[in-house]
């Protein structure tokens, strides 16, 4: 993360917004580019302090959501759809998203089997993991780009 700060919205000015700078090491879908700049309401008001809990130099995977007519964002399900990308003692790369990766693949063998896509073995592996935690990273973004090469979302 380059850089986060809390700001009015440009013109909705009684909303409080964050705007986040980000360096991009990847893109799972979408163009790519060096830098990512976007605008998040805050909810609570505890998140001006804070920056809405985004700061400089951590590293993130974020699903986010198309820009509104207003040009606010904000991950998929706001801390399910942000997540911290971490080292182990390993120096392993895990992530972990706000909700501790709790139910993160729940439903999507069913959603599979009902678009008629089908899981590598790998990934049906990932998504029967039975307890939440920190995922090795590389395992959550084979998931992601299989699941959307498996039901050609582009």
């Amino acid at each position: 993360m380059i850089s986060a700060r809390v700001e009015p919205h440009p013109q909705l000015t009684n909303l409080s917004t964050v705007v986040i700078t980000l360096q991009v090491e990847d893109m799972l879908k979408g163009k790519a580019s060096k830098t990512l700049t976007f605008r998040q309401f805050i909810w609570d008001i505890r998140d001006q302090k804070d920056t809405a809990q985004y700061m400089k130099g951590q590293e993130l995977l974020l699903f986010l959501r198309p820009d509104s007519q207003y040009g606010l964002t904000s991950p998929i399900g706001l801390e399910q759809g942000r997540f911290h990308i971490t080292r182990d003692r390993s120096d392993n790369v895990l992530a972990v998203n706000g909700g501790g990766n709790l139910g993160l693949f729940a439903g999507t063998e069913q959603r599979a089997r009902a678009k008629h896509a089908r899981l590598s073995t790998k990934v049906a592996v990932i998504v029967h993991q039975p307890s939440p935690g920190p995922m090795p990273l590389a395992d959550l973004k084979q998931t992601v780009q299989e699941w959307q090469l498996s039901l050609d979302i582009t």
